[in-house]
């Protein structure tokens, strides 16, 4: 990686959620969902397994790919718990530690990628059909100390998504790969 340019915190910009949307933004939302996994497929297509180990920060391109994978299964089922139960707390995991564990560090990107594109379908086609109601259900957040509605998390997913794209991008923009 150049040491010239350091990479930017925040290169999709910072979360900033939004709150009270309509249907037609939840669509637009829902939408963007099931693009993020074309466009991480996408952004890693053509990487060899030492570009894979370029580093943004802290963690590879590998790890990314996998991270996002392990984060948007979670929220998955956090989405699942929300619309099923009364305000369910839901298990926090450190995605830290998590990315250390050798299948991120070492694994090969195909089954994230797999991951990610079958539950962004299914993560969208339920955003689609629920009703607006039911993104006012919330969950617990440990971590946070607080409730968060689904809402808001979606909004933070979708930022999520767009966010660790933006590192692949900037890491291939940086270093021509």
């Amino acid at each position: 990686m150049s040491t010239a340019t350091q990479p930017p915190k925040y290169p999709a910009g910072e979360f900033q959620a939004k709150l009270g949307y309509n249907e037609n933004e939840k669509r637009l939302l829902a939408s963007r969902l099931r693009e993020a996994a074309t466009k991480v497929r996408q952004a890693t297509t053509g990487l060899s397994p030492e570009q894979l180990d370029t580093k943004y920060k802290n963690w590879t391109v590998r790890q990314i790919v996998h991270h996002l994978a392990d984060s948007h299964m979670n929220a998955f089922v956090r989405f699942k718990l929300a619309l099923t139960e009364d305000v369910p707390t839901i298990k926090p995991y450190d995605e830290t530690r998590w990315s250390e564990v050798i299948d991120a560090k070492e694994g090969p990107i195909e089954p994230s990628l797999l991951i990610l594109e079958g539950i962004h379908a299914r993560w969208s086609d339920l955003v689609e059909r629920i009703k607006q109601n039911d993104l006012r259900r919330e969950f617990h957040h440990p971590e946070l100390g607080r409730r968060l509605s689904l809402e808001e998390a979606l909004t933070m997913y979708v930022w999520h998504a767009d966010h660790h794209l933006a590192q692949i991008k900037w890491l291939r923009d940086q270093n021509g790969l």
